[in-house]
């Protein structure tokens, strides 16, 4: 009973902080107090300045299959650029064909998040970049191995030289988790439809795109998915009214509760940024959602108690269309070649 009521009271709270942000009827000036535009360059990195050369290194270790036992699986695989920085699996295909517990976020904006992982597991991007690269399910390889196949290809020991031109020996596993993070920071989707209304423009949203907006804010999706990165800021129970189908969200799963151990955490997941979620499907950790109106549908019952209408179904999942933006530009790189020294792959 105790649960239960903590639950009605979060909703409730959240419901409260939803309606105190209307001081006029003015929905942008409201909006534009509630969210923020992508910015037009990447943020700074605290700790880990960005140079040409990094950047450039970066791409090239993201791209590069090699950085896993397979030699088979880059960080690309799993996050596609050009597929939403996700992969259109319901959970990663991994060494060996295993299948990863968890479906992969989008790494487009990740910058942005307050961790990294459904679970917030890893601070920043550099050191989520070396969790899927030791993770057996994943690239299943080791820091030794890494660092031996990097320094067996000569171009790439120049290029760190460059990167990180302040250490003596700069070819380490920290740094290629590094030169992994400057470009991953490059990966930002600025200009969407939305982010031109935050700036002034009311014509960038049509009416049903308009109204899905109030309705975002009026039904309290907003407390979790707010901000910058429409979301990525907090932890939030899934299921605050009522679980989702055991599909949707599997019991054995605890989410964030594998990290703290402490009991007010099961169930607790990192709340995703909304920014270009209707290209980034299936949705939820599970990933076994493909509908962006079914996602919106689910999120409507198991937070908040509410059966949306098919009218609201559609006008939010109009608005949630809106948070696409520009997609980054990259030029697929061209890998520095191995030599008779660069370690053969492991299947």
């Amino acid at each position: 009973m105790k649960r239960m009521v903590t639950k009605f009271a979060l909703v409730l709270a959240v419901i409260a902080m939803a309606g105190q942000v209307f001081a006029t009827d003015d929905l942008m000036s409201n909006a534009k107090a509630l969210f923020k535009p992508i910015p037009a360059k990447p943020p700074v990195l605290k700790g880990n300045p960005a140079s040409a050369t990094k950047v450039d290194l970066g791409a090239k270790l993201y791209f590069d299959p090699r950085l896993s036992k397979s030699q088979l699986i880059s960080c690309n695989t799993c996050h596609n650029v050009g597929l939403g920085g996700a992969d259109l699996q319901m959970t990663s295909t991994g060494h060996g064909w295993q299948k990863g517990p968890r479906n992969a976020p989008t790494v487009l904006n990740s910058v942005y998040n307050i961790a990294q992982f459904w679970d917030g597991r890893a601070k920043d991007l550099a050191e989520q970049a070396k969790g899927p690269v030791q993770a057996s399910v994943e690239m299943s390889n080791t820091p030794d191995q890494v660092i031996k196949t990097l320094n067996s290809i000569p171009e790439y020991v120049s290029l760190f030289k460059k990167a990180f031109p302040a250490e003596k020996d700069p070819v380490t596993f920290d740094n290629m988790a590094k030169a992994i993070e400057v470009f991953e920071a490059t990966l930002i989707t600025p200009d969407s439809a939305f982010d031109r209304y935050l700036k002034g423009n009311k014509k960038a949203l049509n009416a049903k795109q308009t109204t899905g907006l109030k309705l975002f804010i009026d039904k309290g999706c907003v407390a979790c998915h707010g901000g910058l990165n429409l979301g990525g800021q907090g932890y939030y129970p899934f299921g605050v009214v009522e679980k989702p189908a055991e599909n949707i969200l599997p019991r054995a799963d605890k989410g964030r509760f594998r990290v703290t151990n402490t009991s007010k955490d099961e169930y607790v997941f990192r709340a995703p940024s909304l920014r270009n979620v209707a290209i980034t499907y299936p949705y939820f950790h599970s990933g076994v959602v493909w509908s962006l109106k079914e996602a919106v549908s689910v999120m409507g019952s198991a937070q908040f108690g509410i059966q949306l209408t098919a009218d609201e179904t559609d006008a939010l999942a109009a608005f949630l269309g809106t948070l696409t933006g520009k997609q980054p530009k990259v030029v697929y790189p061209i890998m520095p070649a191995s030599t008779d020294t660069t370690p053969h792959p492991v299947l």
